[in-house]
């Protein structure tokens, strides 16, 4: 199961499991959507997992406790203060039924993190599809950096990302990239998907290396242009 429920604006808290198994939770903006949705599909929730500290990812957590009082909630040192179970910034998590990488993706915050799990790539807001998170460190290399290790993983991975952002991106991406014909064929995809109500993602990281500038940037100088070009657009 892989589900992306939409949350505020335009927010997605992810739930991943396998062959049934228990639930991945993968940030909270807010607690409705996550009970309404267990309501319906009595799943145990093996963890929480956090991606960065920012509002509109963690502001759910404090009720989250609540309800579910006995899930370990797992995340970078950014997030200590919300009183983690464990604190990660890299290595794997081991947890009943599933081993997580954890990718160190600073750039964003300075500590945020990205989960990568039977191939699939929790990226929060590193990595989004056709863009990248803003870069509000100011530490572009961090984010450059970050980038390419997301950008190393095999090409069927799944990018599942934290905002609903593509449509705009993949209309900067338009203005930038030598060979338009993918991003234009993403575009159609993607408008025709939104006006069904459904998510634009997970997308999988080979097409986002067709469809993506940030990720097809060749050094530092010609990343923080398309970043800032975009912070601009």
């Amino acid at each position: 199961m892989l589900n992306a429920i939409p949350a505020l604006n335009d927010n997605y808290i992810w739930l991943y499991s396998r062959d049934n198994l228990s639930v991945i939770v993968i940030d909270i903006p807010e607690i409705s959507p996550i009970l309404s949705f267990f309501e319906q599909n009595p799943y145990k929730i093996t963890a929480l997992l956090l991606t960065h500290n920012h509002n509109d990812h963690v502001a759910g957590v404090a009720e989250f406790k609540q309800y579910f009082p006995d899930v370990p909630i797992i995340g970078p040192s950014e997030c200590a203060y919300l009183g983690l179970t464990q604190v990660v910034d890299l290595g794997e998590i081991q947890l009943d039924d599933y081993a997580i990488q954890v990718i160190p993706t600073g750039g964003h915050t300075v500590n945020h993190v990205s989960f990568f799990v039977d191939g699939h790539l929790f990226s929060g807001d590193c990595l989004f599809s056709a863009g990248c998170g803003r870069v509000f460190t100011g530490d572009y290399a961090q984010m450059f950096d970050s980038l390419q290790r997301l950008n190393a993983l095999p090409d069927d991975t799944l990018v599942c990302a934290g905002h609903e952002y593509t449509l705009s991106n993949l209309a900067f991406a338009e203005t930038v990239v030598s060979e338009k014909t993918a991003v234009q064929n993403q575009r159609v995809l993607v408008e025709e998907l939104r006006k069904r109500g459904l998510p634009s993602m997970p997308t999988k990281l080979g097409l986002e290396r067709k469809i993506n500038p940030f990720l097809m940037a060749n050094n530092l100088a010609e990343f923080i242009r398309l970043r800032q070009a975009k912070d601009q657009f």
